[in-house]
């Protein structure tokens, strides 16, 4: 979840904090498909980055279309 815990908190916690990523700056967003608890994702961002994850994930979605569909 963006707010609140998800299933793959824990996981996205230690991915978290292998990385050198404090509570206070950036982030981690974990999305997984077809995980022993089912799909979903966890998210530990802090506030600045959670406003503009959305903007970031559409970029991400924007690249994904052109390098895997081939669409613009």
């Amino acid at each position: 979840m963006a707010l609140g815990h998800g299933k793959y908190d824990e996981i996205c916690t230690r991915l978290r904090e292998e990385l050198g990523i404090t509570e206070e700056s950036g982030g981690v967003v974990l999305i997984v498909v077809g995980g022993n608890r089912g799909s979903g994702f966890s998210a530990q961002c802090d506030l600045a980055t959670t406003k503009v994850l959305p903007d970031i994930l559409e970029q991400v979605a924007k690249q994904m279309r052109v390098d895997v569909l081939g669409i613009n």
